[in-house]
């Protein structure tokens, strides 16, 4: 059946209604698109579409009435992007009903367009993503649950979120001198969900000049919105840099960093710290910035437990931004199946002086490289929601504040809160601080009573260059916190 989803010729896929379509279907063609030359996605849209700013694209609406599975009783709904400003590569998309896979076809009726949208003929334009909706907070209407919509990137939210940062199918080469690659999502295919189905399936065809890769998404809404993923991927040639599960977000400012912003926000941000647990069992929290100079960081590790760029900040008094609700922004938690090897989590903070960019990365880097010509697996699962998805007992660190301490020194003034604290002897607590390149002094660690938790306070003193901090609160010998690490740089 593949030559009938795969036509060479135009790079694109059909299928016909009697086509088969069976679990390794999209493997498959992910690995004998590996096996052909990179050809670059068809852009051709009419000369007016093509140079489509902002407002006009956002004035081109999918009818909801017009949506996969409107009228059929079925728990999930799909509607769809219109190619035009940035998002010029067509999409192909498919339906999957008893085994076969059905081209879902492009409309112009199926779209409101704004006035200043350039008048067309219609044409198949094609379709540049999609978005999935279910009755998520309640139970007469389909809210937005997902969208997959630019390159390889996709967002989600749970009950009561708005949309925040993004994850993509894969990184290549972020960061490196030549160039970053964005391989992208060429072929969906959206498997009809039963009646009072609580999970849905999307499969994915990604392409890139690197490699081609599959992917298998089971979304479930809800409280915590969690995508079960399996992933194959084919690369053309050896891949040295490639992020697994990578992640992307922002951060413009916050108690750790105004980096001299004037505004009248306390914070502006999507994330506000990395969490890893770690294959040791060690837990991590490093607070975000926004640098002056591009900061790259490396945590390795050996069989990590998880990861994710999160918003503990919960509080609308800390952002006071009423139309963009960042207290509501979902954190993301990646956590792998089975094991997955030596490698590192590595943080990317890019200096930006506009929220509107995103300037966070974040992902999984094997030590060894991808082999061309080879297969590789990977299964893990994405927690969209307030939190990780396992809390654990350590007493977590809230909020990181730092500020000048004369010419030389820095104050630092970290708040944790967490069951570890609770009914603790404060003669046995302790604060481990330490740093390099630099001393540390003035530690102190005292009860919180406005938040029911602690704090510690230190003071660093700095010359001019970067240094590397970790601390965390002890009764004994016994950790009561996370580990906290953050690289204060001038």
């Amino acid at each position: 059946m593949l030559p009938a989803l795969l036509l060479a010729s135009r790079s694109s896929f059909a299928a016909a209604s009697n086509d088969g379509f069976g679990p390794s279907t999209v493997r498959d063609l992910a690995r004998m698109l590996a096996g052909k030359p990179f050809e670059a996605p068809d852009e051709k849209l009419p000369g007016g579409f093509k140079d489509l700013d902002y407002d006009q694209y956002r004035s081109i609406r999918f009818l909801p009435e017009r949506a996969l599975w409107r009228g059929k009783n079925l728990p999930f709904e799909a509607q769809f992007f219109h190619r035009g400003f940035f998002y010029k590569n067509r999409v192909n998309i498919f339906e999957v009903a008893d085994g076969k896979a059905t081209e879902i076809k492009y409309g112009k009726a199926d779209f409101s367009f704004g006035e200043k949208v350039p008048a067309f003929e219609d044409a198949d334009l094609g379709f540049a993503g999609f978005r999935i909706h279910a009755a998520m907070n309640r139970p007469d209407y389909y809210d937005e649950v997902c969208a997959f919509l630019g390159a390889s990137y996709f967002r989600a939210v749970a009950k009561g979120q708005t949309y925040g940062l993004s994850a993509r199918g894969l990184s290549i080469d972020t960061g490196e001198a030549k160039g970053e690659e964005f391989p992208l999502f060429k072929a969906f295919w959206l498997e009809r969900p039963a009646p009072g189905a609580t999970s849905m399936v999307i499969h994915a065809l990604l392409d890139g000049k690197s490699c081609a890769a599959s992917y298998r998404f089971t979304v479930r809404p809800g409280d915590t919105t969690v995508f079960d993923v399996e992933m194959s991927v084919y690369p053309r040639v050896e891949m040295t840099r490639a992020g697994l599960a990578p992640m992307t977000s922002m951060f413009f400012y916050g108690p750790n960093d105004r980096n001299d912003i004037d505004d009248f926000r306390p914070a502006v941000h999507d994330s506000d710290g990395l969490a890893i647990f770690n294959g040791k069992g060690e837990s991590l929290w490093r607070p975000l910035s926004n640098p002056r100079d591009l900061q790259v960081s490396t945590f390795q590790d050996l069989n990590p437990r998880g990861f994710g760029l999160m918003q503990r900040e919960r509080n609308f008094f800390a952002y006071q931004d009423i139309e963009s609700s960042f207290e509501k922004r979902p954190s993301l938690w990646m956590e792998p199946i089975g094991d997955w090897g030596e490698g590192g989590v590595t943080l990317f903070e890019i200096p930006t002086k506009e929220e509107v960019h995103d300037n966070i990365a974040a992902f999984w880097r094997p030590k060894n490289p991808l082999q061309a010509k080879g297969e590789h697996n990977y299964t893990y699962r994405l927690h969209w929601g307030p939190d990780s998805p396992k809390p654990h007992s350590l007493a977590r660190f809230t909020r990181s504040g730092i500020g000048a301490r004369g010419e030389d020194a820095r104050l630092f003034v970290l708040d944790l809160v967490g069951e570890s604290l609770k009914g603790i002897d404060p003669a046995g607590v302790k604060g481990v601080v330490t740093a390099e390149k630099s001393e540390v002094k003035n530690i102190v660690t005292q009860p919180n009573p406005y938040t029911g938790g602690w704090r510690l306070s230190f003071q660093c003193q700095v010359k001019g260059e970067p240094i590397e901090l970790r601390a965390l609160l002890t009764a004994g010998d016994k950790p009561l916190s996370e580990v906290w690490v953050y690289r204060w740089a001038p």
